[in-house]
């Protein structure tokens, strides 16, 4: 559905891009990922059209973007982009009549959505009237209005609550349900790993890892311990024959070398700390992302998985 070819973009000094290529299969969920700085929201705003690339190209179904294609796209930006003076349902009704969508049918689905998102009490209040998270939900109805095919969230879990990323992750996946193409934007590895059927990982404007979770994690091995412990965690950094270990309150995930047998392993452990778990398991998005980021600083490499 949306292919990026070789995208490149400086800024005066800093190289914004350095050759992104990835492709959106109609139907996913897609992750574009990385820290923050690492070139998510530039790659987005050309592939919209906001802004020019340097070099490279952008084609959605296999054609150059057009101003009548952008009715069938939705950008959700991190930053809120709310008339805060303006009721919410009146706000919501004009953002759908800029995509096309007849006023009174507007007014009908922007309340269907409010009351999906548990805001139909709101609906007449301002809205700086309302919480940040009330907000973000309000800015995200406002993309579904025109009922797009391809929707493009930019950090969509900012400034929600627990409670409010499980309703916002069950509607993305309604999406997905109801035929729709997400591209899902974060540094939150955790959100990912549980939404997204692909991803692109990008570190300094370049692609560091492409492909299906299933692969990626298949490519990084099973040798990935979740350890659970109480005590102070900064002694576990005492530990030897670990390639990686990233360290928590009260847990670890740790890669040991190869050849080292993972009992070994909790043997040392135990004397260090009082350890609750011990289990081997497939290493998380967040770890393969922390060692992938390594790799390529130390080599200057780039590893895809297809």
């Amino acid at each position: 559905m949306l292919s990026v070819r070789d995208l490149r973009k400086t800024y005066e000094t800093t190289t914004a891009l350095d050759g992104v290529t990835f492709e959106v299969k109609s139907g996913e969920i897609f992750g574009l990922l990385g820290p923050n700085g690492a070139g998510k929201t530039t790659t987005i705003r050309i592939a919209l059209g906001i802004i020019e690339p340097d070099s490279g190209t952008v084609q959605f179904e296999g054609k150059k973007l057009t101003p009548e294609m952008k009715n069938v796209l939705a950008y959700l930006p991190e930053e809120r982009g709310l008339y805060r003076k303006s009721k919410v349902l009146d706000v919501l009704v004009y953002f759908g009549t800029l995509k096309g969508v007849q006023p009174v049918e507007a007014r009908k689905r922007a309340a269907e959505w409010l009351k999906k998102f548990e805001l139909s009490e709101y609906g007449n209040r301002k809205v700086d009237e309302l919480s940040k998270g009330m907000q973000q939900k309000v800015q995200f109805i406002s993309c579904l209005l025109h009922e797009p095919q391809l929707l493009i969230l930019d950090e969509p879990f900012s400034g929600l609550d627990p409670v409010n990323q499980i309703l916002m992750k069950d509607i993305i996946r309604d999406l997905k349900q109801a035929g729709k193409t997400i591209v899902f934007s974060t540094h939150q590895m955790e959100q990912a790993e549980k939404l997204c059927d692909r991803i692109c990982l990008i570190n300094r404007g370049k692609v560091v890892l492409y492909g299906s979770l299933p692969e990626i994690k298949k490519s990084h091995g099973s040798n990935a311990i979740h350890l659970e412990f109480d005590g102070e965690s900064s002694r576990l950094r005492d530990l030897s024959d670990v390639a990686t270990l990233d360290l928590y309150e009260n847990y670890a995930e740790v890669k040991i070398k190869d050849g080292i047998n993972s009992q070994v392993l909790l043997k040392k452990a135990i004397d260090l700390v009082t350890v609750t778990k011990f289990s081997i398991e497939e290493a998380s998005l967040n770890s393969i992302f922390i060692e992938a980021v390594s790799q390529k600083v130390t080599s200057g490499g780039e590893e895809n998985v297809h």
